[in-house]
């Protein structure tokens, strides 16, 4: 029979029996009386759910220091749970690395000049993720108490110089596509890309079966707005041609293909600008 959800069962060797217990991430662990599915289980099960949530990392970090305000920080649902899968990544590595080594600093002392110096040490894309991060961090703090001013409020993002990704030209264009013929995994990649305009991160789960009557629907990851895009005569032209489905959201081997297609696509060409080489 299956167990419920977030139950785990464990056998006692010397006794022979079996007993099981509540793991899920957040709470306690506590064991369950009686059977699965029995009256006197479930009732145990439900009430486990109704009582508080414990906060993540609690047990192991300092009140008031940077590693619990970091760990209560991912528990937010209005600061972290509602942002897209991207963005949640993206700070989710920053936060790690900034808890890791300062985690035992208290958060309330953090001054706009000690985050000015540690933007200071980033690259200038790393420092506006950091500061977007940061600044995103010290709001909740302010909304939980920890601080009473922002310390990032007046910190400005630091300006990028450059001319900014190169822009394709026609005859680099024609370039790629003499080199990967219609039928190829990069040229599919590549029409896609295209003919869309859309992020690598939507590119690669799209699928046949989101496209009907010559649209192509998407439902971008980052903004959650749903397009419908007319599919291009070429862009249909490289779908024809191109054997097997183009689902790849649940199956790790085909996403990879997938992901390296559009990286050597986009990555190694538009933004080195390596066109022979990558060729």
């Amino acid at each position: 029979m299956k167990l419920p959800k977030y139950v785990q069962a464990c056998l006692d060797r010397k006794s022979g029996r079996t007993y099981y217990y509540l793991r899920r991430p957040g709470y306690p662990r506590m064991r369950f009386p009686g059977l699965p599915w029995s009256p006197s289980f479930m009732g145990a099960y439900e009430a486990a759910f109704a009582g508080p949530r414990t906060t993540i990392g609690a047990g192991r970090t300092k009140p008031g220091s940077v590693a619990a305000v970091v760990a209560e920080y991912f528990d937010s649902q209005q600061f972290f749970g509602s942002k897209s899968a991207g963005t949640q990544r993206m700070r989710r590595g920053i936060l790690e690395r900034f808890r890791a080594a300062y985690g035992e600093r208290p958060f309330a002392p953090l001054s706009a000049e000690w985050i000015e110096a540690l933007l200071d040490s980033k690259p200038p894309h790393a420092a506006r993720s950091w500061l977007v991060t940061l600044r995103s961090l010290c709001q909740f703090g302010m909304k939980r108490r920890y601080l009473r001013a922002d310390p990032t409020a007046n910190i400005k993002q630091r300006a990028v110089k450059g001319d900014g990704f190169h822009t394709w030209t026609e005859d680099e264009i024609a370039q790629f596509e003499a080199h990967h013929p219609i039928g190829t995994k990069p040229r599919l990649a590549f029409a896609l890309l295209l003919y869309t305009a859309q992020r690598r991160s939507d590119v690669i789960r799209m699928g046949r079966q989101h496209i009907k009557d010559g649209v192509l629907i998407v439902k971008q990851q980052k903004t959650g707005a749903t397009l419908a895009i007319p599919v291009h005569p070429h862009l249909q032209t490289v779908l024809d041609a191109t054997p097997g489905e183009l689902d790849v959201s649940g199956h790790r081997d085909r996403q990879a293909v997938w992901r390296q297609c559009a990286q050597r696509a986009i990555s190694k060409l538009v933004r080195r600008r390596r066109f022979t080489t990558a060729l």
